[in-house]
């Protein structure tokens, strides 16, 4: 019998795949397969107020991956609460929710209401933008990262795991930051940022311009973060970026993740994340591991 549960700053998951936000719905997915075969369900984004998102076409395909510029699009936290999180709470699985917002007060006041709710930790998306310092994103500048840190940690009654943006020159810098400000955890990456152009009509494919690239192309990109960020910090870390089988499940264990987050993959296929587990657990029995743990020690360097 393997023993796939990992804990997550004194939360135990059944086992390491999780969904990756923006990716996950509970009353479409569920449609699709069993939830509760998850170790966690991330949800989308929630904020203060609710957010309209970003005009469209927002979303292209790419070579291995594709493009998006939602927007965060959220009915925010008081409809989340509402509507959203009793449907959710039929599941056995653990809860977090991808908290999303434009200042600090703004991330605090969705931290404030969710903690008196059953989610069991909180992910702080830092890739939005400040608007209180001219639309620079929080998690491409370390005395930012810290300062959101700080003050949703001071405030939270639940872990926080705090998920870092790649589109930075050394991504240990803001991790060791937001690690000594309090991150229970830290997720990465979030996407790369990439531009697609119509060479017919000479436009840009999304009416955004830019947006997030995500999918199998990005995942070396990925597996090369979590790997640096592993020996920079010790809290757990979730790794994403392009898992698509459960061998990338396990490339990411082996680099240094306690756990995964799968996205673009179940956006392609609706059961893709049953079967990466599948695949994964076929994994693990093919080389006689019998914990992740023993995944872990397998990796030579």
């Amino acid at each position: 019998m393997i023993d796939l549960s990992v804990n997550i700053a004194g939360v135990e998951l059944k086992n390491p795949l999780t969904t990756a936000s923006g990716t996950f719905s509970a009353p479409d997915s569920s449609k699709f397969y069993d939830v509760n075969e998850l170790g966690a369900i991330i949800t989308k984004g929630v904020a203060s107020v609710p957010w309209d998102g970003n005009p469209v076409p927002r979303i292209a395909e790419t070579y291995g991956g594709m493009l998006n510029a939602i927007g965060l699009q959220n009915p925010g936290i008081d409809v989340f609460i509402k509507e959203e999180l009793p449907f959710i709470n039929n599941f056995n699985t653990k809860v977090i929710v991808n908290v999303a917002g434009r200042s600090v007060e703004e991330y605090c006041n969705v931290v404030e209401k969710l903690n008196e709710t059953s989610v069991d930790m909180l992910e702080i998306n830092i890739s939005c933008p400040n608007v209180k310092q001219g639309g620079i994103g929080f998690g491409t500048d370390v005395e930012l990262a810290s300062m959101v840190t700080r003050e949703v940690k001071r405030i939270s009654k639940k872990p926080i795991i705090i998920k870092l943006t790649p589109n930075v020159t050394n991504i240990t810098e803001i991790a060791k930051a937001v690690e000594a400000e309090g991150a229970d955890a830290i997720s990465l990456i979030n996407t790369l940022l990439g531009m697609k152009i119509d060479v017919n009509s000479f436009k840009p494919i999304l009416a955004n311009k830019m947006g997030g690239f995500s999918g199998p192309a990005i995942k070396p990109v990925a597996v090369r973060m979590v790997y640096q960020v592993r020996r920079a910090v010790n809290v757990p870390l979730i790794g994403l970026g392009g898992i698509a089988t459960g061998e990338d499940v396990a490339e990411f264990i082996l680099a240094g993740a306690d756990a995964v987050s799968i996205g673009t993959a179940a956006l392609v296929n609706p059961v893709a994340m049953i079967n990466i587990k599948n695949e994964f657990i076929e994994y693990m029995n093919r080389h006689n591991f019998n914990s992740l743990a023993q995944l872990k020690q397998a990796f030579q360097e």
